[in-house]
């Protein structure tokens, strides 16, 4: 099959989406597909040698302008290169496929609005969002994605992108196809493991028989860092805990927080590191209390490795847990005392010992190439239903 990949920016360093891309093009190159990429940027050693570059302006300024922009130059470049079909995974309209890694910006607006602990920090912040141009510039945006004609063929990463798509942009559940994330645990592989784990908790200053709960965001203020620390706060006892806090996002915030909350010595604020694996194998548990997560791959990478996962029911991964055999899941991050509770059980070597064998074989029960076969017999039906148009 001839495929066209949509996307402005494939840096897997950025995030899950972008991770997402980058194994999707090996897996489909691999398979003898002929793979159009069409991006602004991109990470060359990310990408598989096969693949088909197409490269577009960079369209960064003005914000409210930039999906509009790509969007019109990918019509342009389909034009001159036409494919059997083309796959958008983020804010671009015309494609003959949806598949939203980042959800419904509607969605998001409304979960990540809940990050504020005040109701008039809540209201506050709907209202200042209200007025800016690239908030109606988006909305607009996404309505022109999912009601144009011909109408896309739409797949939602999980029922909880789903349940967004027919609520705020009113897309008729017969037209939506689940298909949940995955990851494939091949990049996680690493046959000095033990080595590994050794040399990053010496670097981290982290004890061998200290329990450490590691956070990754780019986002940490969306993905529940802050009532994360007031959590660890309310730890009943925290002498052998430490919290790993990775990610591009600003710590400086953070860090004050931890200085006045008194959890400083029990934090550490790494950032971004290269190598997610040694990540993962320093780490004893993930936790993950976010406010919106479309399907955290960091929670399926997590499972992967054996490491179990404390994430909310605001994650869409939360479909793909067994709880609480290998997770505990929370309703409210806000609320510190059930977050404490969590991280305390955890703390636990048995408990925790238990969990993890638990999340190997959730991990096993879905699997990368689970995912691709069945996305393959999604993208032949989107296929013959273009050609019947």
């Amino acid at each position: 099959m001839k495929l066209a990949i949509c996307h402005p920016v494939v840096e897997p360093a950025r995030g899950g989406c972008e991770t997402y891309i980058a194994m999707l093009l090996h897996r489909l190159c691999k398979d003898g597909h002929q793979v159009h990429l069409l991006a602004s940027r991109w990470d060359e050693t990310a990408l598989p040698e096969k693949v088909i570059l197409h490269p577009l302006p960079d369209f960064s300024h003005p914000r409210m302008l930039r999906p509009w922009r790509f969007s019109a130059a990918v019509a342009r470049e389909l034009q001159r290169h036409p494919v059997d079909l083309s796959i958008g995974f983020d804010k671009v309209i015309g494609v003959d496929v949806q598949f939203p890694q980042g959800g419904v910006y509607a969605a998001a607006v409304e979960h990540g609005r809940q990050r504020f602990a005040a109701p008039w920090q809540r209201t506050a912040a709907q209202i200042l969002r209200s007025l800016t141009p690239a908030h109606w510039s988006m909305k607009w945006l996404e309505q022109r994605q999912y009601h144009s004609q011909p109408m896309p063929f739409v797949i939602a990463i999980s029922d909880f992108t789903r349940k967004h798509l027919m609520r705020y942009l009113s897309v008729p559940a017969t037209q939506i196809h689940v298909l949940r994330s995955a990851i494939d645990p091949v990049r996680l592989f690493a046959t000095d493991r033990p080595a590994r784990r050794a040399m990053a908790r010496q670097q981290w200053d982290i004890a061998p028989e200290e329990v450490f709960a590691i956070f990754l965001g780019v986002n940490p203020r969306l993905k529940g860092l802050e009532p994360l620390l007031h959590a660890v706060a309310h730890m009943s006892d925290r002498r052998r805990f430490r919290l790993g806090v990775f990610g591009a996002g600003q710590a400086r915030p953070f860090q004050s927080l931890a200085r006045r909350l008194g959890i400083a010595e029990s934090i550490r604020f790494v950032g971004y590191h290269t190598d997610i694996r040694d990540i993962y194998f320093a780490g004893d548990f993930l936790v993950h209390p976010t406010f919106y997560d479309p399907c955290s791959l960091v929670v399926l990478e997590a499972l992967a490795v054996g490491l179990p996962v404390i994430t909310s029911r605001c994650n869409g991964a939360a479909e793909l847990l067994d709880p609480p055999a290998d997770c505990r899941l929370i309703a409210n991050p806000h609320d510190p005392v059930p977050l404490a509770v969590a991280l305390q059980s955890f703390v636990d070597n048995e408990t925790r010992r238990a969990a993890s064998k638990a999340a190997l074989r959730s991990a096993a029960k879905w699997t990368f190439e689970d995912h691709y076969r069945e996305l393959m017999r999604l993208l032949e039906h989107a296929w013959r239903r273009k050609q019947a148009a």
